[in-house]
């Protein structure tokens, strides 16, 4: 290999490696996460806790289940308490909370103890779970709901549900497992940018070590 070459290479390289260090810096480490959450400004857009893939019988619903909808299970219900326990905690605000009219994702504010939340058909699955919309108008809207920014000094919560979320954002989430929650920052300018993901279980971690 002549020294041209492996100079050429060497340079190649460096770049690569400098990419990679820009891409990795892109996120931010579960302090900076956390200190910029407890500023406010940002948007948690989650899918709802864990449930079960089938609607539960007359005899295993629950009380208020009156239409025979997905409820959480065990698991589910667990670590949406935990979640909202954590932000409690770590002193991250809350003010805007959105939610998918579903009775597993409205199950999910109500164990996490967020407050009171506004509903929209847009956030649903339409009656018809893990069904996607060919039409394109349910991820437009779920864009233009995560672009805006919240009150002063608050964070805004979305829960809705894993195919709302794949149809706004494609190529930036793969897959998204029970609970889990995109962090956006609005930009002011009608777009928002994901900055990092945080799995339901991993809320209590933001201010540990590691």
């Amino acid at each position: 290999m002549s020294l041209g070459l492996r100079l050429q290479l060497r340079f190649l390289l460096l770049i690569s490696l400098a990419a990679l260090g820009t891409a990795q810096g892109d996120s931010p480490s579960k302090q900076e996460l956390l200190r910029n959450l407890r500023h406010g400004g940002y948007v948690i857009l989650m899918r709802h806790a864990s449930s079960p893939r089938d609607p539960p019988n007359a005899a295993a619903a629950k009380a208020e289940n009156t239409h025979l909808e997905r409820q959480l299970d065990e698991a589910g219900q667990a670590s949406a308490r935990a979640m909202g326990e954590a932000l409690r905690r770590l002193r991250i605000p809350i003010g805007g909370v959105f939610a998918s009219p579903t009775y597993r994702a409205l199950e999910t504010i109500q164990f996490a103890q967020l407050g009171h939340a506004t509903t929209f058909p847009e956030l649903g699955d339409g009656g018809q779970s893990m069904t996607a919309d060919k039409t394109g108008s349910r991820a437009l809207w779920l864009k233009a709901r995560v672009a805006e920014r919240p009150s002063a000094g608050k964070n805004t919560i979305i829960v809705t549900h894993f195919p709302n979320i794949m149809e706004a954002y494609p190529q930036d989430i793969g897959g998204l497992s029970d609970g889990e929650a995109l962090i956006l920052h609005p930009d002011g300018k009608g777009s928002a940018s994901i900055v990092a993901r945080v799995k339901i279980g991993d809320w209590a971690q933001l201010d540990k070590p590691g």
